[in-house]
C-alpha cells in the first residue's frame, strides 16, 4: 500500500503542482513585501489646518504627476495588481491541477 501511495507522488501532474504552487507562493510573497515597504514609504494625506483650507500650495503640489509621492502610489497598484493577478492563477491552476 506504501508503494501505491509513493508512486502517486512521482506523476508529472504532482510535479507540476508542487512547482506551481512553490513558484506562486513565492512570487505573491514578493509583490506583497514589495506593497507593504511602498505603502509605508509614502506619506500621509493628512494635511493639518492646512487641509480645511486647502490654503496650502507647494511646488510639490501643482507638480504632483511628477513627483516621488506619485511614483511610490504608481508602483504601489502595480505591485498590488500583480499580486492579484498571480493569486488568481494560482487558484485556477490549482483546481486545474487537482481535477
Amino acid at each position: 500500500m506504501l508503494n501505491l501511495l509513493a508512486a502517486s507522488f512521482d506523476t508529472p501532474q504532482w510535479v507540476a503542482y508542487i512547482v506551481l504552487t512553490s513558484v506562486a507562493i513565492a512570487l505573491m510573497f514578493i509583490a506583497a513585501l514589495s506593497a507593504i515597504v511602498l505603502v509605508l514609504l509614502q506619506q500621509s494625506n493628512s494635511e493639518g489646518i492646512d487641509g480645511i483650507t486647502g490654503s496650502s500650495e507647494t511646488f510639490f503640489g501643482k507638480n504632483k504627476g511628477q513627483s516621488i509621492e506619485s511614483k511610490l502610489k504608481k508602483w504601489t497598484w502595480i505591485s498590488l495588481a500583480v499580486l492579484a493577478v498571480i493569486a488568481i492563477v494560482f487558484y485556477v491552476a490549482s483546481i486545474l491541477l487537482n481535477a
